[in-house]
Protein backbone atom coordinates (compact mmCIF):
# COMPACT_ATOMS: atom_id res chain seq x y z
CA UNK A 1 0.00 0.00 0.00
CA UNK A 2 1.62 3.33 -0.90
CA UNK A 3 2.41 5.45 2.08
CA UNK A 4 -0.38 7.98 1.03
CA UNK A 5 -2.82 6.13 1.41
CA UNK A 6 -2.25 5.46 5.22
CA UNK A 7 -3.43 8.79 5.85
CA UNK A 8 -6.89 6.87 5.53
CA UNK A 9 -8.51 6.98 8.42
CA UNK A 10 -8.18 2.87 9.91
CA UNK A 11 -11.41 1.68 11.66
CA UNK A 12 -11.24 -1.26 13.91
CA UNK A 13 -14.99 -2.51 13.79
CA UNK A 14 -16.84 -5.93 15.18
CA UNK A 15 -18.41 -8.50 12.20
CA UNK A 16 -22.30 -9.00 13.22
CA UNK A 17 -24.07 -9.61 10.36
CA UNK A 18 -23.75 -12.80 9.17
CA UNK A 19 -24.03 -10.93 5.62
CA UNK A 20 -21.59 -8.43 5.88
CA UNK A 21 -19.31 -8.00 2.85
CA UNK A 22 -16.47 -7.19 4.90
CA UNK A 23 -16.66 -11.28 5.69
CA UNK A 24 -15.31 -11.89 2.11
CA UNK A 25 -12.36 -10.08 2.95
CA UNK A 26 -11.54 -11.30 5.46
CA UNK A 27 -11.25 -14.76 4.69
CA UNK A 28 -8.97 -13.88 1.43
CA UNK A 29 -6.47 -12.46 4.05
CA UNK A 30 -6.83 -15.67 6.28
CA UNK A 31 -6.17 -17.67 2.92
CA UNK A 32 -3.50 -15.72 2.11
CA UNK A 33 -1.55 -15.83 5.61
CA UNK A 34 -3.07 -19.68 7.01
CA UNK A 35 -2.73 -22.97 5.06
CA UNK A 36 -5.97 -25.17 4.49
CA UNK A 37 -4.93 -27.05 7.49
CA UNK A 38 -5.57 -24.19 9.93
CA UNK A 39 -8.33 -22.46 8.30
CA UNK A 40 -11.94 -23.38 8.73
CA UNK A 41 -14.56 -22.80 6.13
CA UNK A 42 -15.97 -19.25 5.47
CA UNK A 43 -19.72 -21.16 6.22
CA UNK A 44 -18.49 -22.02 9.76
CA UNK A 45 -17.88 -18.68 10.35
CA UNK A 46 -21.07 -17.33 9.08
CA UNK A 47 -22.84 -19.70 11.31
CA UNK A 48 -20.50 -18.89 14.27
CA UNK A 49 -22.47 -15.04 13.61
CA UNK A 50 -25.83 -16.16 13.32
CA UNK A 51 -25.61 -18.49 16.20
CA UNK A 52 -24.34 -15.77 18.45
CA UNK A 53 -26.98 -13.52 17.06
CA UNK A 54 -29.93 -15.64 17.94
CA UNK A 55 -28.07 -16.76 21.64
CA UNK A 56 -27.74 -20.12 21.20
CA UNK A 57 -23.71 -19.99 22.59
CA UNK A 58 -24.70 -19.84 26.33
CA UNK A 59 -21.67 -19.11 28.38
CA UNK A 60 -19.92 -19.07 25.34
CA UNK A 61 -19.25 -15.66 22.77
CA UNK A 62 -17.49 -15.34 19.66
CA UNK A 63 -15.98 -12.07 18.29
CA UNK A 64 -14.35 -11.51 14.71
CA UNK A 65 -12.94 -7.92 14.38
CA UNK A 66 -11.92 -6.44 10.51
CA UNK A 67 -9.84 -2.95 10.24
CA UNK A 68 -10.46 -1.31 7.46
CA UNK A 69 -9.03 1.91 5.65
CA UNK A 70 -11.62 3.56 3.50
CA UNK A 71 -13.30 0.08 1.53
CA UNK A 72 -9.51 -1.80 2.18
CA UNK A 73 -9.94 -4.63 4.81
CA UNK A 74 -6.17 -4.42 6.16
CA UNK A 75 -6.76 -6.88 9.23
CA UNK A 76 -8.97 -10.00 10.73
CA UNK A 77 -8.63 -11.28 14.37
CA UNK A 78 -11.20 -13.16 16.51
CA UNK A 79 -11.38 -14.48 19.50
CA UNK A 80 -13.78 -17.01 22.00
CA UNK A 81 -14.73 -16.63 25.23
CA UNK A 82 -15.41 -19.38 27.62
CA UNK A 83 -17.27 -18.22 30.72
CA UNK A 84 -17.10 -21.56 32.57
CA UNK A 85 -13.23 -20.95 32.73
CA UNK A 86 -13.42 -16.72 32.38
CA UNK A 87 -10.74 -16.82 29.58
CA UNK A 88 -10.18 -15.37 25.64
CA UNK A 89 -8.94 -17.73 23.10
CA UNK A 90 -7.75 -16.27 20.51
CA UNK A 91 -8.01 -17.41 17.38
CA UNK A 92 -7.06 -16.06 14.23
CA UNK A 93 -4.93 -12.58 13.63
CA UNK A 94 -3.24 -11.29 10.37
CA UNK A 95 -2.68 -8.47 8.69
CA UNK A 96 -1.80 -7.36 5.06
CA UNK A 97 1.73 -6.93 4.40
CA UNK A 98 0.91 -2.93 4.12
CA UNK A 99 0.04 -2.92 7.20
CA UNK A 100 2.86 -4.73 9.35
CA UNK A 101 4.76 -2.59 11.45
CA UNK A 102 2.42 -0.08 11.57
CA UNK A 103 1.11 -1.67 15.27
CA UNK A 104 -2.26 -2.72 13.81
CA UNK A 105 -1.62 -6.12 15.19
CA UNK A 106 -1.20 -5.11 19.07
CA UNK A 107 -4.29 -2.98 18.32
CA UNK A 108 -6.48 -5.58 17.23
CA UNK A 109 -5.61 -7.57 20.15
CA UNK A 110 -5.91 -4.90 22.64
CA UNK A 111 -9.49 -4.69 21.10
CA UNK A 112 -10.35 -8.21 21.44
CA UNK A 113 -9.09 -8.13 25.19
CA UNK A 114 -11.79 -5.44 25.76
CA UNK A 115 -14.28 -7.64 23.58
CA UNK A 116 -13.93 -10.58 26.08
CA UNK A 117 -13.65 -8.43 29.35
CA UNK A 118 -16.98 -7.64 28.73
CA UNK A 119 -17.90 -10.63 28.07
CA UNK A 120 -16.44 -11.81 31.24
CA UNK A 121 -18.32 -8.99 33.43
CA UNK A 122 -21.86 -9.72 31.51
CA UNK A 123 -21.64 -13.60 32.16
CA UNK A 124 -18.89 -14.25 35.12
CA UNK A 125 -19.27 -10.49 36.63
CA UNK A 126 -15.64 -10.00 37.45
CA UNK A 127 -12.83 -9.26 34.74
CA UNK A 128 -11.54 -12.09 32.56
CA UNK A 129 -8.64 -14.05 33.94
CA UNK A 130 -6.66 -14.47 30.99
CA UNK A 131 -5.98 -15.32 27.13
CA UNK A 132 -5.02 -18.15 25.41
CA UNK A 133 -3.68 -19.13 22.39
CA UNK A 134 -1.86 -21.59 20.14
CA UNK A 135 1.54 -19.97 18.48
CA UNK A 136 4.27 -22.00 16.92
CA UNK A 137 7.64 -22.62 18.88
CA UNK A 138 9.85 -21.13 16.28
CA UNK A 139 7.13 -18.07 16.23
CA UNK A 140 8.84 -14.39 17.76
CA UNK A 141 5.31 -13.73 18.67
CA UNK A 142 5.79 -15.77 21.56
CA UNK A 143 8.65 -14.34 23.06
CA UNK A 144 6.92 -10.59 22.75
CA UNK A 145 4.05 -12.59 24.93
CA UNK A 146 6.73 -14.07 27.44
CA UNK A 147 8.49 -11.07 27.53
CA UNK A 148 6.40 -8.17 27.16
CA UNK A 149 2.81 -9.65 28.68
CA UNK A 150 4.17 -12.17 31.37
CA UNK A 151 2.94 -15.35 29.75
CA UNK A 152 3.24 -18.74 30.18
CA UNK A 153 4.78 -21.05 27.17
CA UNK A 154 3.22 -23.77 29.30
CA UNK A 155 5.88 -26.64 29.59
CA UNK A 156 4.23 -30.02 28.16
CA UNK A 157 3.51 -31.50 24.76
CA UNK A 158 0.43 -29.72 23.33
CA UNK A 159 -1.36 -30.67 19.83
CA UNK A 160 -4.11 -29.02 17.92
CA UNK A 161 -5.97 -31.31 16.78
CA UNK A 162 -7.79 -31.59 12.83
CA UNK A 163 -9.70 -29.10 12.17
CA UNK A 164 -11.25 -30.84 9.24
CA UNK A 165 -11.10 -34.35 11.12
CA UNK A 166 -8.49 -35.56 7.97
CA UNK A 167 -5.36 -34.05 8.93
CA UNK A 168 -2.79 -35.25 11.26
CA UNK A 169 -3.06 -33.06 14.50
CA UNK A 170 -0.39 -30.30 14.74
CA UNK A 171 2.33 -29.53 16.98
CA UNK A 172 2.07 -26.30 19.14
CA UNK A 173 2.91 -24.07 22.13
CA UNK A 174 -0.22 -23.49 23.93
CA UNK A 175 0.48 -20.20 26.26
CA UNK A 176 -1.97 -18.87 29.05
CA UNK A 177 -1.45 -15.13 29.31
CA UNK A 178 -2.87 -14.09 32.75
CA UNK A 179 -4.94 -10.60 33.18
CA UNK A 180 -6.59 -10.65 36.02
CA UNK A 181 -3.32 -11.44 38.37
CA UNK A 182 0.43 -12.55 37.68
CA UNK A 183 0.60 -16.42 37.62
CA UNK A 184 4.18 -18.20 37.30
CA UNK A 185 2.74 -21.64 36.79
CA UNK A 186 -0.71 -23.47 36.54
CA UNK A 187 -1.63 -26.27 38.61
CA UNK A 188 -1.92 -29.77 36.46
CA UNK A 189 -5.56 -29.98 37.21
CA UNK A 190 -5.98 -26.46 35.51
CA UNK A 191 -4.56 -27.72 32.43
CA UNK A 192 -6.21 -31.10 31.82
CA UNK A 193 -9.54 -28.30 31.79
CA UNK A 194 -8.41 -26.23 29.81
CA UNK A 195 -7.50 -28.92 27.46
CA UNK A 196 -10.72 -30.63 28.03
CA UNK A 197 -12.60 -27.35 27.38
CA UNK A 198 -10.53 -26.54 24.27
CA UNK A 199 -11.12 -29.87 22.40
CA UNK A 200 -14.54 -30.26 23.46
CA UNK A 201 -16.21 -27.23 23.54
CA UNK A 202 -14.39 -25.20 20.86
CA UNK A 203 -12.91 -27.19 18.52
CA UNK A 204 -16.17 -29.56 18.94
CA UNK A 205 -14.21 -32.65 19.43
CA UNK A 206 -17.25 -35.12 20.43
CA UNK A 207 -15.07 -37.47 22.54
CA UNK A 208 -11.95 -36.39 23.48
CA UNK A 209 -11.36 -39.53 26.08
CA UNK A 210 -11.30 -41.52 22.89
CA UNK A 211 -8.61 -39.72 20.84
CA UNK A 212 -5.06 -40.94 20.76
CA UNK A 213 -3.74 -37.72 20.55
CA UNK A 214 -5.67 -36.21 23.49
CA UNK A 215 -4.81 -39.06 25.60
CA UNK A 216 -1.11 -38.33 24.83
CA UNK A 217 -1.31 -35.23 25.97
CA UNK A 218 -3.25 -36.42 29.39
CA UNK A 219 -0.14 -39.10 29.86
CA UNK A 220 2.62 -36.34 29.32
CA UNK A 221 0.84 -34.60 32.16
CA UNK A 222 0.71 -37.48 34.52
CA UNK A 223 2.49 -36.43 38.04
CA UNK A 224 2.79 -33.33 37.07
CA UNK A 225 1.40 -31.30 40.06
CA UNK A 226 2.53 -27.86 38.60
CA UNK A 227 2.84 -26.64 34.82
CA UNK A 228 5.11 -23.24 33.99
CA UNK A 229 6.92 -21.92 31.23
CA UNK A 230 9.18 -23.61 29.02
CA UNK A 231 10.66 -20.18 28.17
CA UNK A 232 12.27 -17.42 30.90
CA UNK A 233 10.31 -14.27 31.57
CA UNK A 234 11.91 -10.99 31.32
CA UNK A 235 11.45 -7.99 30.08
CA UNK A 236 12.22 -6.58 26.17
CA UNK A 237 10.74 -4.38 23.75
CA UNK A 238 7.18 -5.45 21.84
CA UNK A 239 8.07 -6.94 19.05
CA UNK A 240 6.63 -6.42 15.24
CA UNK A 241 3.42 -8.32 15.49
CA UNK A 242 3.26 -11.69 13.37
CA UNK A 243 -0.01 -13.41 12.45
CA UNK A 244 -1.47 -16.24 15.53
CA UNK A 245 -2.22 -19.66 14.37
CA UNK A 246 -6.03 -19.89 15.31
CA UNK A 247 -6.58 -21.15 18.42
CA UNK A 248 -10.23 -22.91 18.26
CA UNK A 249 -13.00 -23.22 15.76
CA UNK A 250 -15.56 -20.53 15.51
Amino acid sequence: MPVAERTTPLRIREVRDPNDRALAGAYRLLRAVFSSRELVRRRDIREAIIERNRGFLGDLNWHMLVAERGKMLVGVATISYVGELNIGVVGYLAVRSSERSTGLGLRLRARLLQSVHKDALRIRKRPVDALIGEVRAENPWLRHLVAVHRALALDFPYWQPSIDGKARPVRLVLYYQPIARERTDLSGNEVRRLLYVIWRRLYRIPRPMKDATFLKMLTALQGRRLIGSKMPVGRGKPRRETPHRRAAKP
